[in-house]
């Protein structure tokens, strides 16, 4: 049946082609804010760009053309940046969106092929299965115990069944296959379908920002607060001194711009949608930002074991026949009672098989059928997975009205239908128990016969005859006992939890080096617990087996109580509710379902748990560059805004030391450090041998806060000292600003070049692969040696020539102001190898 689709042809390439011509794609296409008009919106509305215009139009109305053009020119400058770094980000996410375009099987001249959903037309047959979501509208040709879940569209949560021969037969674009598998007739796409008729209403629904997004957009609303506050007090100590609103107002604006960290939003949303591109690479899809945040602080990962410990390439390796207890290789020669088995076995799969059991089984019933039976036989009843442990049942006809009702399904569930005999449960008992410490995957085989078609309402209540067992082997993954070492040395626990049996599932356990292997409970024995015992069973148990569901979701919730971030892989319909309270949903690009892939937040696109070593170490690398970023631009801030205010507040000789024109140069020399160089960082070397981070609810501990502030007051230590040191030499007012100013640009570089790891010496991360660092620094001092030696720029700046000693020790103390730290992370590494 598999070969002929049900004698469907689907459209030919020409009849696609037309219909893509007179209907268009598959896609749902509403009003559209430009990329670029938001952009300029929100740059428009940056606190920043505001004071810029403000002080600018001060300059030009006051006759100073020259310091009103170079702002201007800023204000071109800083949109430009953050015109690029936004177009990087939606770039990264656009690619992320081609990414998750979600696929779906059509049937075109005769053959089932995948296409992406956006390539459907109308009049295409796609063929919809059990957690597929449905990609198009259409009507039902074909169906095999058939059913949907239209909540999305009614409300409804219970499954809708339906049929070719019902009223209700038709699909709708974006409800999903609650059970078994039908071909439809595309009737509508895009915004003709039902969906996108009421899809208007899903243009205004906003985006929720994460926690720590909401974190950063805190801190910089009250360094605005802060902002406004000092402004208005400089402004009355400034008009109060000298009575000129104008001038002190100039003064109260530099200052503000000082205080305001708009580096930090940039750098936030810089750092996670570059991020997920990384990933992207990887073949990982990040759909959420926030997973990107989680992604370093994962504590447990929970792994389904087939297809994700395992190749999920089940072949028929042995077969248990009850009538004559003989266990048979299946790449042997069979016997009549064996390949009787295999048939049945075949019987009670799906007709167009997706499984890889399933597949398995056809293949190995057209290795020894001579005529195929397939062909002359229809689906008259089905009986969908379901139980607990869980069994299916299908019932076929052909045109003599013979019938043929086979089962399969978990041993257990097959023993507990079948009225077995104490010996012969002890036989077949004995069997699984032989096959299972192998680490083959066992189902049992039934047959039942009934007369009439006022079918039973449940399979169960056949009378079933007990056949024999069917065994698959799905070897390992070669690279998953290296995989398991790397989060074992990273901190991170893995629990396998899966629909298997306990046998098979140790066994594969054992196999691959996972730690815990003979810690097993049941989804039946964990149902049993109460909260408090389950709270101590999740974190003894490291095997869960035959899980449901509802035994998935309790494991989830359990370990999320015992404050454990908690990664879980799935792949199938049922895994959906787990994957969606996971802090970490993963689901699998080949073999899950689209309901897992809606539910999850990740998407492995090569099914390859490796990848998820490297998405953890990604989510570390972003978070801790990240970290360095923003304390970068904390510690550097503390020192303009205290060299502004200070000397101002205390009565200095020149209280006045930098105008917003020397602010803004500052700023524009800053913010690509921030968020180019430390994005660019590579990942340190001990990233993944450090436990997870804690998940808290602050960005920063008091500790890194603390050392960000430090370092802050000892470059004002050092600007303000030269500042003093340049006075009493009988510098004038521009010497001294010169000097101040280099101290200032040659501490903003060692600290660049100090901050790049909070534990490593200076000197190994010089060794760090990181081209933008040179660049960078390249350019900022080409910036200061232009300002320093072309006399246009230097006496438009409000700068002096100074001498060659003067400039050293201007470095000197720069360097001075942030080296000390070394010492610091020296003694941090001593006290990690004395421990």
């Amino acid at each position: 049946m598999a070969s002929n689709n049900f004698n469907i042809q689907g459209l030919s390439a020409k009849e696609v082609f037309e219909a893509r011509k007179k209907h268009g794609a598959n896609t749902l296409n509403f009003k559209k804010e430009s990329g670029l008009i938001e952009a300029l919106k929100s740059i428009a509305a940056e606190p920043m760009v505001v004071l810029l215009l403000v002080v600018s139009s001060i300059y030009f109305f006051t006759g100073n053309v020259g310091d009103g053009l170079f702002l201007a020119a800023a204000i071109v400058l800083v949109a430009g940046i953050s015109l690029y770094q936004d177009s990087r980000s939606r770039n990264a996410l656009e690619k992320l969106k081609n990414f998750t375009q979600p696929m779906c099987k059509v049937i075109r001249d005769g053959e089932t092929i995948e296409i992406k959903s956006e390539e459907l037309v109308v009049g295409d047959s796609l063929m919809i299965e059990e957690g597929n979501t449905i990609a198009a509208d259409g009507i039902i040709v074909h169906s095999n115990d058939f059913s949907v879940n239209e909540s999305i569209l009614t409300g409804e949560s219970m499954a809708v069944y339906k049929d070719a021969s019902k009223e209700d037969n038709k699909v709708s674009l974006g409800t999903t296959v609650a059970s078994g598998l039908a071909i439809a007739t595309v009737t509508a796409i895009g915004n003709a379908t039902n969906l996108g008729k009421i899809g208007k209403s899903l243009e205004d629904i906003a985006e929720e920002k994460t926690p720590l997004e909401k974190q950063i957009t805190n801190f910089v609303k009250k360094m605005v607060l802060i902002g406004a506050i000092v402004f208005l007090v400089v402004w009355a100590i400034n008009y109060f001194r000298s009575y000129n609103v104008v001038d002190s107002l100039l003064k109260a604006l530099t200052l503000a711009m000082s205080i305001l960290p708009e580096e930090i939003p940039v750098a936030f949303t810089t750092f996670m949608a570059l991020g997920a591109w990384r990933l992207m690479k990887l073949g990982i899809v990040v759909k959420q930002m926030k997973t990107v945040e989680t992604l370093g602080s994962a504590t447990v990962i929970c792994t389904d074991k087939t297809g994700t410990l395992t190749e999920n390439k089940m072949s028929l390796a042995r077969l248990f026949v009850l009538s004559s207890q003989e266990i048979a290789d299946a790449s042997q020669p069979l016997s009549a009672d064996a390949q009787s088995l295999v048939r049945l076995a075949m019987w009670a799969s799906e007709p167009i098989p997706f499984d890889p059991m399933e597949v398995a089984l056809h293949e190995a019933y057209g290795k020894f059928m001579v005529t195929d039976e397939r062909l002359v036989f229809n689906m008259a009843h089905e009986y969908p997975l379901g139980g607990k442990p869980p069994m299916m049942t299908h019932i076929f006809e052909d045109g003599n009205g013979k019938r043929i009702i086979a089962a399969k399904g978990a041993p257990e569930a097959m023993i507990a239908v079948s009225g077995l005999s104490a010996s012969e449960k002890e036989q077949v008992h004995e069997a699984i128990n032989t096959l299972a410490k192998d680490g083959y995957r066992v189902l049992g085989v039934g047959e039942a016969s009934f007369n009439g078609n006022d079918f039973p309402a449940t399979q169960q209540e056949f009378s079933f005859s007990f056949k024999g067992l069917v065994a698959f082997y799905d070897p390992p993954k070669k690279n998953i006992p290296f995989v398991l070492e790397q989060f074992y040395a990273a901190g991170i626990k893995v629990k396998i939890v899966t629909g298997d049996n306990a046998l098979t599932t140790g066994a594969i356990a054992r196999q691959v080096g996972f730690r815990g292997f003979d810690k097993s409970i049941s989804g039946d024995e964990l149902m049993k617990l109460s909260e408090g015992e389950l709270k101590e069973k999740v974190e003894d148990m490291q095997v869960f087996t035959r899980m449901f569901p509802e035994a998935k979701l309790k494991i989830i919730n359990a370990l999320k109580v015992r404050n454990e971030i908690v990664a879980m892989t799935g792949d199938g319909v049922n895994d959906g509710p787990a994957l969606k309270a996971a802090h970490i949903g993963i689901a699998m690009g080949k073999k899950g379902t689209e309901i897992a892939k809606q539910a999850a937040s990740l998407i492995l696109l090569e099914d390859d748990l490796s990848k998820m070593v490297e998405a953890v170490a990604m989510g570390r690398k972003i978070y801790t560059n990240l970290k360095k970023a923003i304390q970068y631009i904390i510690s550097i801030h503390i020192p303009i805004i205290l060299t502004v205010f200070l000397p101002l507040a205390l009565g200095w000789i020149y209280p006045n030391i930098f105008s917003p024109l020397h602010i803004i140069l500052l700023e524009l020399i800053m913010g690509p450090t921030c968020s180019i160089i430390y994005e660019n960082e590579p990942m340190e070397k001990n990233m993944m041998i450090k436990k997870p981070r804690p998940f808290t609810s602050t960005f920063f501990n008091w500790k890194e806060l603390t050392t960000s502030v430090v370092q802050g007051l000892a470059i004002t230590a050092g600007t303000l000292s030269i500042y003093q040191l340049a006075v009493h030499g009988g510098a004038n007012e521009e010497v001294t600003r010169t000097l101040v100013f280099v101290t200032l640009i040659s501490s903003n570089i060692f600290l660049t070049l100090v901050n790049r790891s909070f534990y490593y010496s200076v000197l190994t991360t010089l060794a760090y692969k990181n081209n933008l660092v040179g660049l960078i620094i390249g350019a900022t001092v080409a910036i200061t040696g232009l300002l320093l030696f072309v006399p246009p720029l230097t006496n438009f700046f409000g700068f002096d020539n100074i001498s060659a000693v003067q400039l050293l020790t201007s470095v000197v103390i720069g360097l001075l102001a942030v080296i000390w730290f070394e010492m610091i992370k020296w003694r941090s590494r001593v006290a990690a190898k004395t421990v």
